[in-house]
């Protein structure tokens, strides 16, 4: 929930190469109960200075007052784990098959995870939540593909916890598992999990972020907006493609039902978040309707 905040007190906390301090308060009224979604991507995730750069941007938009919920992913942890475990998993279209093995390994890193995203808040003074199968599970899934294994889609996001927890100024930390049929844990596209979530509470922005400098067209150069009308075109001239082209779909799926814009965000540039938020002109590239 936002909250009046003086000048002076925002001082306090701001970090060094973030926007300009004085334009804070106008961007913090913009926010004024809206809700912001962000999906912290598995590849960001491999820098601890990149992670204690993105902790420190969170906490700062919790003590302006602004309403955050963090999805996580965690594949390059999920990777290590499963190759120090010599279990041998493939993928169908970027998914991971996952047998009964992996998807125990798969809950036991994102929940581990999850904990150290919760706790590195908790030291710098920001309240958060974990949602996860193990505790207050706000996903049910069903499964994707019956070659996939337990791989599941969103089919019911259980919000009321999430929204008692940003009532509480809590920073709801959920990680991309969902529960099926008898209670069975699934894995789910963090893009994915991250875009039900922001449809389901109509969501200011869903901002994407990645190792990759948002969008860029076929001179490599940084495109700051695209229209959702636009996508299949740049698409299919291959403006957009491998990893990117499900984060787009996801960004156009998520404008088309109720969210107000999509951002795909570079994770890797310092205060990436609060350039995005705090500028008119962004950091990343906007997927409008």
């Amino acid at each position: 929930m936002s909250k009046e905040i003086s000048l002076e007190e925002i001082k306090k906390f701001w970090p060094e190469h973030a926007p300009d301090i004085n334009v804070v308060q106008k961007y913090i009224s913009k926010y004024e109960k809206e809700i912001i979604v962000i999906k912290y991507g598995g590849n960001v995730l491999i820098d601890r200075n990149v992670f204690n750069n993105f902790i420190s941007d969170i906490n700062v938009l919790n003590k302006l007052g602004l309403s955050i919920i963090v999805v996580h992913g965690g594949g390059p942890r999920i990777k290590r784990e499963l190759e120090k475990k010599k279990i041998i998993s493939k993928f169908i279209n970027g998914l991971r098959v996952t047998d009964k093995n992996i998807i125990n390994t798969v809950e036991e890193v994102l929940i581990d995870f999850n904990n150290d995203i919760v706790n590195s808040l908790k030291k710098l003074g920001s309240d958060a939540a974990s949602f996860h199968t193990k505790k207050d599970n706000i996903i049910d899934v069903e499964p994707e593909r019956e070659e996939l294994g337990f791989v599941g889609i969103p089919k019911k996001i259980n919000s009321n916890l999430i929204e008692k927890a940003l009532f509480e100024n809590k920073i709801p930390i959920i990680a991309p598992l969902g529960l099926g049929g008898n209670n069975q844990t699934f894995n789910i596209n963090g893009d994915t999990a991250a875009s039900a979530i922001a449809k389901k509470l109509k969501s200011r922005r869903l901002i994407l972020m990645t190792n990759v400098e948002g969008v860029s067209d076929d001179r490599k150069n940084g495109i700051s907006e695209i229209k959702a009308c636009d996508i299949e075109r740049v698409i299919k001239v291959k403006i957009v493609e491998g990893g990117m082209i499900p984060k787009i779909e996801n960004g156009v799926d998520a404008v088309k039902n109720g969210v107000r814009g999509v951002v795909i965000l570079d994770g890797r540039k310092p205060h990436s978040i609060l350039h995005e938020i705090f500028s008119d002109t962004g950091s990343g590239t906007l997927i409008r309707k």
